[in-house]
């Protein structure tokens, strides 16, 4: 089995299992499992940020996602991500397996081979891939606190045929009888003149209203469970770089029966490092 070595481990996040768990379980301080127990949470959505910035965030909707009985192990996990444009095609690495700090992930090629004769992919090998943090960043988080036996990883434009693949990855999980968990990969407003985006000036007025309004009102699309207006919001305002992903995995979450929304943190980078330019971050959870 081929693996596709990591590209940001080390910097974006710790290369060594040791330190990746004590970052998570720094992540998780403070979270009960009563408060993860209470409902079934079957999808979410994460950034992408190096950890420093938006690790706690992503780490604790993927801790939610876990199951509610220890014993329910989960057998496929499906992260939508990458910084794709309407026009761009889909992506997927359908054989050979990721490498993570705490083991190997095995890519769920099944399901992969099942896409294939739906959808047109760009197919990536573990050795030809496009360096993507919006996958890998996710992947020492779902393999320590979800250990499923396989992923898939799919880069999904903004654009509503790829709702169709989200709900294609429910069909194929049903009728395989696969416990599924589904993520979906996006930060929000990137803001400032790093980005090119600073319609409200700079300072305490400009960080108000990014997280106030503009990703104010992309959050409200995603608790909403409304996939279409998460594309149609992240176009529009520059408040979702990856706004397919989004939707796609909202779209998944809802064809498999999802009629509950939960926010569970909100965070931007100037939290961490205050400056001119900064970009917010979001968790949310589907049930």
């Amino acid at each position: 089995m081929e693996i596709r070595k990591s590209s940001f481990a080390g910097s974006w996040y710790p290369s060594q299992a040791a330190a990746c768990d004590r970052e998570i379980s720094q992540f998780l301080s403070g979270v009960t499992e009563s408060q993860t127990a209470q409902a079934s949470w079957i999808a979410g959505i994460v950034p992408h940020a190096g950890w420093y910035y938006s690790g706690a965030v992503a780490c604790r909707v993927i801790h939610h996602l876990k199951s509610i009985d220890p014993a329910d192990a989960i057998d496929l996990v499906v992260i939508f991500g990458m910084h794709l444009h309407p026009g761009s095609a889909n992506y997927m690495m359908a054989t050979g397996a990721w490498e993570t700090p705490f083991g190997p992930l095995p890519v769920a090629e099944e399901l992969a081979r099942a896409l294939q004769e739906r959808f047109d992919f760009q197919i990536e090998t573990p050795t030809r891939f496009i360096q993507d943090n919006t996958i890998e960043l996710q992947l020492p988080f779902v393999k320590r606190l979800l250990d499923p036996a396989a992923v898939l990883a799919i880069g999904v434009p903004p654009a509503e045929a790829s709702l169709d693949i989200g709900r294609a990855v429910v069909d194929w999980a049903r009728a395989n009888d696969r416990r599924l968990r589904i993520v979906g990969s996006t930060d929000l407003t990137h803001y400032g003149p790093n980005y090119g985006f600073a319609p409200k000036g700079t300072g305490p007025g400009a960080v108000r209203w990014v997280r106030d309004q503009n990703d104010r009102e992309v959050i409200d699309a995603m608790l909403a469970l409304d996939p279409e207006m998460v594309i149609s919001v992240g176009l529009r305002h520059q408040n979702a770089c990856c706004a397919g992903a989004a939707a796609t995995a909202i779209a998944a979450a809802k064809h498999a029966g999802a009629t509950r929304s939960q926010t569970i943190a909100y965070a931007t980078s100037y939290d961490k490092s205050p400056g001119e330019s900064f970009v917010g971050y979001a968790g949310v959870v589907f049930g």
